[in-house]
């Protein structure tokens, strides 16, 4: 059932402006930590600062940010089936009066976001290491070609989320504080749930975790990209005309164009490619750079080898 969350993740990074909700959720990550993504599943292979990589002393760090409160409370595919004061009766204390809300999910992964307090901690001087980075991760002290490191990280007072399972999906909640819009009962400390239906996730966290971030990734320059995509688009053009002189059978061949599309595999290719000794501490700023994460990043939290 991972794939109930992939409404949320990939809304989460569009509204909050490109941050990445951690996976699991219930995992730290910090400014520093390098990563790779593997069928699915978020990798964290060690911190640069914890790893002497770069030295602690060069680097300057924004300390809570605040962050815009509308950009992180928000929901999908969720409606307000009832909001309204209720009162009942306890044998001991008398009558008394609560707020209740009911929630429709209207499909698989249908969910609700809600935050307090918003605020991140991110470098302040990447362009001063980023090429350092580059030739220690790539050359002298490791060889990646593809890796991720967090710039950024942020955290809230409180959230809560529940996503549904359905479309028959029904959340029920109550509180006896005074609440007159009815807005904030959702993710409230004192919200208790009178029913849960069909919900596959539901959690609310009240330290503050890093469980967001921002990162950048490891990618092929454009120039040698371009470069690469043309030679091949070149040596393509003439298979045709080799594979007759070469091969001793009457092969078919359509005369269509040849154009590979530019993508991360075409990134490896470039890579694979490159002669001995080609890329080396002194050359690997003309092969690689860093790229900020986007949508088909979050994407490979739910590619699985298979499906």
């Amino acid at each position: 059932m991972e794939n109930v969350f992939k409404k949320f993740y990939r809304s989460f990074y569009n509204r909050t402006n490109g941050f990445i909700p951690t996976k699991p959720l219930n995992q730290n990550m910090y400014p520093g930590d390098f990563f790779q993504i593997v069928n699915g599943e978020l990798i964290i292979l060690g911190n640069v600062f914890r790893k002497n990589i770069i030295n602690a002393d060069d680097v300057a760090f924004e300390n809570g940010i605040k962050l815009n409160p509308s950009s992180w409370n928000f929901s999908e595919g969720v409606t307000k089936a009832y909001s309204g004061r209720d009162s009942g009766h306890n044998p001991l204390e008398g009558d008394f009066e609560f707020s209740k809300q009911l929630l429709n999910f209207d499909g698989f992964g249908s969910f609700f976001f809600k935050s307090s307090a918003a605020e991140s901690v991110k470098f302040a001087n990447w362009s001063d290491f980023k090429s350092e980075l580059i030739i220690k991760m790539t050359q002298t002290l490791y060889s990646f070609r593809e890796l991720y490191i967090v710039t950024e990280c942020a955290t809230t007072e409180n959230w809560t989320l529940a996503i549904a399972g359905s479309d028959k999906g029904e959340l029920e909640i109550a509180t006896e504080s005074e609440n007159f819009g009815l807005v904030d009962i959702f993710g409230d400390s004192n919200a208790k749930t009178i029913q849960a239906r069909e919900i596959e996730f539901y959690h609310r966290e009240d330290k503050r975790k890093p469980s967001f971030f921002k990162a950048k990734k490891l990618v092929v320059q454009q120039e040698k990209l371009e470069v690469f995509i043309s030679q091949l688009i070149s040596d393509q053009t003439s298979v045709a005309s080799w594979a007759n002189n070469f091969y001793q059978y009457d092969f078919y061949h359509e005369q269509l164009s040849y154009s590979p599309p530019i993508t991360t595999n075409a990134q490896a290719c470039v890579l694979d490619m490159l002669q001995a000794n080609q890329l080396n501490p002194n050359t690997a700023l003309q092969y690689f750079s860093w790229a900020n994460t986007s949508l088909d990043d979050v994407q490979k939290f739910f590619d699985y080898y298979g499906n």
